[in-house]
């Protein structure tokens, strides 16, 4: 063992600590829901702080089709998709994803992870330019990062600052415009329709991450397209099963058929990963048979949103984000403070 290696890392964990920014994993012993329960603690506990959105992760609709897609198709499979790890039911979802969406086909990943670190290095080179919003998701940053193209951040949601970041990649072959529909820590809706606007007027491509949008923004849950009133003018869309849609795993790529066919061939995570569990894809069809016909679940949502914002700001504490989206982020101005605080709200109850 290196002492010198040790040295270091434990150096950064204690620096890590004091600036109270130290992970700590609360143990839950009881499924996801609403009301939790939690390890050395013999009272529940109200959960707000999931991607549980529309209240589905135990749903009793989703487990009974996993028992029941266990029965038919088994547990797992063993290989990757183009070997012998495709079934019925993956077409089957991804022909439902790409229905939800209005686009024209999806491809399944075992994780939105891994369809964002697949998808850039595999459809652009150094020739190109990917032009990315500054708050966009560790994933799309890694996603960036595997990839040849020239970078480009521009400042978030800055519609100026992305026209002049077009203006400078002209020189590119092809350029990328890559941004997250919702922000996970901030809240924020990105202004998808001025953003496609700008594509099509730089003949730009666009690419979106939907994980905080898909299933409950917009008027049917269809994201942050239908919130803006730009269903099918996105080239690529990511998300993920694993939030809204079910909160298990796996995640998806969905857009232009060229694009979809192209990247079943070629990406790397797609083609070497193993193929979603079976009882993952039956709960996930399941999933988007019960959103796409019955937005109460999302209705719901908003009504409590609203509900949550308005109360928050009503005795005085400073609500970030857009006013219709569920992460509602409380500025308390310091991470130890906030730390703290999380510690004495969750032994009065709040998770």
């Amino acid at each position: 063992m290196s002492a010198k290696f040790s040295e270091v890392l434990i150096g950064q964990l204690q620096e890590i600590r004091k600036g109270g920014l130290f992970k700590t994993e609360r143990v839950i012993t009881s499924a996801q829901e609403t009301s939790i329960s939690v390890w050395k603690s013999d009272k529940p506990v109200l959960n707000f702080c999931a991607n549980n959105y529309l209240g589905l992760s135990n749903d009793p609709r989703l487990v009974a089709a996993v028992k029941k897609t266990v029965d038919t198709h088994g547990f797992g499979l063993s290989s990757v998709r183009f070997i012998c790890g495709t079934q019925d039911i993956h077409i089957e979802l991804e022909k439902k994803i790409s229905q939800f969406h209005g686009t024209d086909d999806a491809l399944l990943y075992a994780s939105c992870y891994d369809a964002n670190t697949g998808f850039f290095e595999t459809v652009l080179t150094k020739d190109d330019a990917i032009i990315s919003d500054k708050l966009n998701h560790a994933s799309i940053i890694d996603g960036i990062r595997l990839c040849k193209a020239q970078r480009f951040l521009y400042d978030h949601m800055n519609m100026r600052d992305l026209e002049e970041k077009l203006k400078d990649s002209q020189h590119c072959r092809f350029r990328m415009i890559a941004t997250d529909g919702c922000f996970s820590m901030d809240g924020d809706i990105t202004p998808l329709a001025d953003i496609v606007k700008l594509a099509k007027q730089y003949d730009a491509l666009v690419f979106m991450d939907e994980c905080h949008a898909a299933g409950f923004l917009g008027k049917t849950g269809r994201g942050t397209s239908e919130y803006h009133n730009v269903i099918g003018q996105v080239d690529v869309i990511s998300n993920t099963l694993g939030k809204a849609l079910g909160g298990a795993t796996g995640g998806y790529l969905t857009g232009r058929q060229y694009i979809i066919d192209y990247l079943r061939q070629k990406s790397r995570p797609y083609l070497f990963s193993n193929s979603l569990a079976p009882p993952l894809v039956g709960a996930s069809i399941e999933c988007l048979n019960i959103i796409s016909n019955d937005t109460s679940l999302r209705d719901k949502l908003a009504e409590n949103t609203k509900r949550f914002r308005q109360g928050m700001m009503k005795v005085g504490f400073q609500c970030m984000g857009h006013p219709d989206h569920p992460i509602c982020p409380i500025l308390l101005k310091d991470a130890q403070v906030a730390a703290d605080v999380a510690d004495e709200m969750l032994k009065k109850g709040i998770y």
